[in-house]
């Protein structure tokens, strides 16, 4: 009979904590699981106004750069947008020192998952260990320290791009097209709900993700705009077929000077996206 492996070990419920990596990390090492003392309310940076939307190839994840802190600017620069893996990203909206610890550990869950089993989790099976790190995070949300990402990326097996956003209870929901969360999602998701249309290029589903970050910077105050002296642009990543990348900042700063030129000449107008003209450029 042959000796049991290093992954029958850990798949067995019986003797080991099977393919999940939190529950190896509280069984054998329980003092480097990430804990807090909530005993009253905690004020900490959060990250404002992510979104994510569907185009023809995929999907497209962006989010602003600002982390606030009460009517304090916390940080100007702030990472927002992670990849989870080569196919799926987490944009991080709500307390930004919880919300990026907890895509750390879903980074490793992931890892952890493929080398024990020998496979990928599928989109949905991510969505759903997602999901399950939110509900944990429930008695740090109820003492101020809100995360709620947003999730997005190709389903291989659907051939198709997917949407995934979430509750403070970890309640997960698909959306079709589109969707915004952080103090600025309403406003984003008001600009998506206006120029989103189906079959979209890459070019245009970028463009039309800047404008509602920009809609939303004009209206929320949590929310960064584009800064041309700076240099800092909103993190935009593209997730297809072949994998993900991310849109340059040259593309973006571009993208966002047509933008504010378009605004400034006709200021009156509805701005929509001219598909002829994306398309020609893409």
């Amino acid at each position: 009979m042959t000796e049991p492996s290093l992954g029958d070990f850990l798949r067995n419920p019986v003797h080991g904590p099977g393919s999940s990596f939190t529950e190896v990390l509280k069984t054998h090492a329980p003092g480097e699981f990430p804990r807090r003392d909530l005993t009253q309310q905690v004020h900490a940076p959060e990250g404002t106004t992510v979104l994510a939307l569907r185009y023809k190839d995929g999907v497209i994840v962006a989010g602003d750069r600002r982390a606030t802190e009460g009517f304090q600017i916390a940080h100007r620069s702030i990472e927002k947008v992670f990849a989870a893996d080569d196919h799926s990203a987490v944009a991080i909206a709500g307390a930004a020192g919880p919300a990026v610890e907890m895509v750390r550990l879903f980074q490793t869950e992931l890892e952890h998952y493929e080398k024990v089993e020998g496979d990928r989790l599928s989109l949905e099976g991510k969505a759903n260990k997602l999901s399950q790190m939110i509900r944990a995070n429930l008695p740090a949300a109820m003492q101020g320290l809100v995360v709620v990402p947003v999730f997005a990326g190709y389903d291989l097996a659907r051939k198709a791009g997917r949407i995934f956003k979430y509750d403070v209870t970890g309640g997960r929901y698909e959306e079709d097209d589109y969707h915004a969360t952080g103090s600025g999602g309403k406003d984003a998701r008001s600009s998506l709900k206006k120029r989103f249309r189906d079959g979209m290029t890459g070019e245009e589903a970028v463009k039309i993700a800047i404008e509602a970050l920009f809609d939303a910077a004009d209206e929320d105050v949590g929310t960064g705009g584009p800064d041309l002296m700076r240099g800092i642009f909103p993190n935009v990543v593209s997730i297809k077929e072949s994998g993900m990348s991310e849109v340059d900042e040259d593309t973006l700063r571009r993208l966002f000077e047509e933008l504010i030129a378009e605004r400034r000449d006709h200021p009156n107008e509805s701005h929509t996206v001219d598909v002829r003209r994306a398309g020609s450029e893409e």
